[in-house]
């Protein structure tokens, strides 16, 4: 009985024994089979071999400046790549540490961590090793919580996970993971994180900032240093344990490491932000046309947001920067005179116009928002749209001071808008085009509108050395000729002109017999007019049109005057022509672009042509000189010049070495104008609010001597003090033999005011 009774428990046991070896190998040959069926793509497409050596990787594009710096991005997704060898060792450390402590045994898969992660049903964290959180970012996405389809996307993480450490080596895979990585605030990849946080290149940063920086990856939302600082603390101290756990750091520097306080210099990379704005979207636009024209070698589009492109640019990051902050030094101040004299003003910011004109004017600029034409998706009419721009509702509005919370109507938020100096500043390189700084406004988050390479205005006596260049080559005149300054008329019919013309010294002076260099010194109408009568205005609109000048101007007598409306980069590019012995080359803006290899892809040629003869182009520096020496523009030799608190400020130039300008004012003080030249550098200068109507009561801060004209001064004074710019003190080459009598004994100066009043023209 015992004996049948152990050979039926033996016959189970060899039973349950086959049957568990059965399951076993069914099961073992079923996740084999799911494994190869997964790979084959049949529970979703797996990548290629192609796809893995070529991952889609979204790559910013960077702007990057003359001296090196990346001053700004176009991106879909904000992420710039870096080599394994551009990290320092420290951050590769904590990585290892805290992400993947076997990372360096295993071949994509940690056998024990899986193992582990199992028998604990995944209560104690997940397995995933470095390898396959890169699959997961490069392939897949995040996973299911759906439990079959969790083990399919797990199934093929796996997978690929040992196909990436076929295809690459430990430290590449380390890299594209730090490359992929999102830090959130816009920080994709550990340089755009490095930047956006530290404001440092990945090498460059502390243990402390990297052990940050790794202790997000577990949860960049969660580990927000920026919103939980004391959180991410605890964070970055976990880390630097592990650290210590793994042998990378001494137990000592732990301790004084995790006591430091998070310190961010906290950039996030966006569009709207950063210096050189204006210039970035000039430049981006520049791109969407020049996509459309080259080609990929295999016809495809490039893609600025996406393909990794580095825009290597003719913009100096120092330049740019203290031209960015020699205008809000200037506006800031002049914009408090601006608004003393509007202060009790119904219809300010707005001068001498109708209230029918001023509706006029508010209604075209409803039109053009943004509120508007969301309104009118909507199926709005007009007259409910306009009413909606006088309810009042919360906004956020720039201020000198920062941005400010505030209650207004839309309709009185235009206005306040329309009340700002607004500013338009290009500095280039006469002998090569290459412009060195873009300032296309004050703030591109508010005034999106580019005053350099867009808005195209009256350039009042800035105009007038092109006459005096066409009566010098045509006339062969020279600086020391004499003109009579008197009353004079160009008659209905002469030169096209349809009625009689007397242009009026703004003084209402005359003051005989002068030199051409005090004539433009002290921008005296009635010589331009006289000059311009002598050689015709077809000849002087033929000379501007040579020099650059891509504006319409008008065929007529008037011009002489700077009834003309041109930008601030056309007629830096003019300028510069005198300053290259009358050779003119076009702005030039990109020197080179690659592709996200570093190979060139385009390489612009400069495009010149000549105007003037050396002679005659050294002839109109010497007559601009006088400007600076004794002319409106004196002030620049002298403490002095700029507004702010209802008083001279007293900025101190006294400028010593040669330099070349013009004031220019229109009527009504609505623009005002600077141009100065120094021999490797020449700036533009425009200051005037958005409207015409929108302006200075007086001409006192409203001429081109105290808007404009401070702006380069301070510009200038910041470039001087680096001297790692280079930029001219030096006098303007003179040719050799030079044919043209350019040095006039006589004093310049005048004894009238012109400071105040030389600039404005009258029509």
């Amino acid at each position: 009985m015992a004996t049948t009774k152990n050979n039926n428990q033996i016959k189970d046991i060899n039973y349950y024994k086959k049957k568990f070896w059965k399951i076993f190998f069914y099961s073992l040959g079923g996740l084999f089979l799911f494994f190869i069926l997964a790979s084959w793509g049949l529970f979703g497409s797996m990548p290629s071999f192609e796809d893995l050596e070529n991952p889609d990787s979204n790559l910013a594009t960077e702007v990057i400046s003359t001296d090196g710096v990346t001053i700004g991005k176009f991106y879909n997704e904000n992420r710039t790549q870096i080599k394994y060898n551009d990290l320092p060792k420290h951050l590769v450390d904590a990585l290892v540490s805290t992400e993947d402590e076997r990372f360096y045994e295993h071949s994509g898969i940690d056998g024990r961590r899986t193992l582990g992660a199992a028998l604990r049903l995944g209560t104690n964290g997940g397995a995933s090793t470095l390898t396959q959180q890169l699959a997961k970012l490069l392939f897949h996405g995040e996973g299911s919580r759906f439990l079959p389809l969790r083990m399919i996307q797990k199934a093929k993480e796996w997978i690929i996970a040992i196909k990436l450490e076929r295809q690459y080596t430990k430290n590449e895979i380390i890299a594209m993971y730090l490359n992929k990585a999102d830090f959130v605030n816009t920080a994709v990849g550990i340089r755009s994180a490095a930047k956006v946080y530290f404001g440092k290149e990945p090498r460059n940063l502390s243990i402390e900032e990297g052990a940050m920086l790794i202790g997000m990856l577990t949860n960049p939302s969660l580990f927000n240093p920026v919103r939980r600082p004391e959180r991410v603390q605890k964070r970055r101290n976990i880390v630097l344990g592990q650290m210590v756990r793994n042998g990378f750091l001494e137990e000592s520097d732990k301790l004084a490491l995790e006591k430091k306080p998070i310190v961010l210099h906290f950039h996030p990379e966006s569009h709207i932000d950063g210096i050189g704005t204006y210039f970035r979207e000039y430049l981006r636009d520049f791109m969407k046309n020049w996509v459309k024209e080259n080609k990929k070698s295999d016809g495809s589009d490039y893609d600025i947001y996406r393909d990794g492109l580095k825009i290597h640019t003719t913009i100096d990051s120092r330049m740019q920067l203290y031209a960015e902050e020699a205008v809000t030094d200037h506006l800031k101040n002049l914009q408090i005179e601006l608004d003393n004299q509007h202060k009790n003003s119904k219809n300010a910011p707005f001068v001498n116009i109708s209230e029918a004109e001023t509706k006029k004017l508010l209604l075209k600029a409803m039109k053009s928002s943004e509120r508007w034409r969301v309104l009118k998706t909507k199926d709005l009419s007009d007259e409910e749209i306009i009413k909606s721009f006088d309810v009042k509702t919360k906004m956020t509005v720039f201020t000198w001071k920062g941005e400010r919370d505030t209650i207004m109507t839309p309709t009185d938020s235009i206005r306040y808008y329309k009340g700002f100096l607004q500013s338009g500043v290009m500095a280039m390189e006469p002998q090569t085009g290459h412009v060195k700084a873009w300032v296309g406004g004050i703030n591109y988050k508010y005034f999106q509108y580019d005053h350099v390479g867009q808005g195209a205005r009256q350039v009042g006596s800035t105009f007038k050395p092109f006459v005096y260049a066409t009566a010098i080559e045509q006339l062969n005149m020279s600086p020391c000729d004499s003109i009579i300054d008197s009353p004079f008329m160009i008659h209905k019919g002469r030169h096209h002109v349809t009625e009689d013309w007397e242009p009026k010294n703004s003084d209402n002076k005359y003051r005989g017999m002068v030199t051409l260099k005090k004539a433009l010194a002290n921008s005296i109408n009635t010589v331009s007019a006289k000059l311009i009568d002598k050689v015709g205005p077809e000849a002087v609109v033929e000379l501007t049109q040579k020099l650059g000048v891509n504006s319409e101007i008008p065929v007529q007598p008037s011009i002489a005057l700077g009834a003309v409306e041109i930008t601030v980069q056309d007629m830096v590019a003019a300028y510069s022509t005198f300053a290259n012995e009358g050779v003119y080359i076009k702005p030039q803006f990109i020197t080179k672009i690659e592709d996200k290899n570093g190979v060139v892809i385009y390489e612009p040629i400069p495009e010149s042509h000549d105007v003037l003869n050396k002679d005659i182009a050294f002839a109109v520096i010497k007559l601009l000189e006088g400007v600076t020496e004794g002319g409106s523009g004196s002030r620049l030799r002298t403490e002095g010049g700029g507004a702010g608190d209802n008083r001279w400020t007293g900025y101190p130039y006294s400028f010593t070495n040669a330099i070349a300008g013009k004031t220019g004012t229109t009527q009504n003080q609505s623009d005002g104008w600077f141009m100065g030249m120094v021999p490797n550098l020449v700036t533009g200068v425009w200051v005037g609010c958005e409207d015409r109507s929108a302006r200075f009561k007086t001409i006192t801060y409203g001429q081109g001597a105290t808007a404009a004209l401070p702006i380069w001064g301070i510009f200038m004074k910041k470039c001087y003090a680096d001297s790692s710019l280079n930029v001219s003190k030096s006098d303007f080459e003179r040719p050799a033999n030079l044919s043209i009598k350019v040095d006039c004994w006589a004093p310049v100066k005048d004894t009238t005011d012109f400071e105040q009043n030389t600039d404005e023209f009258e029509l």
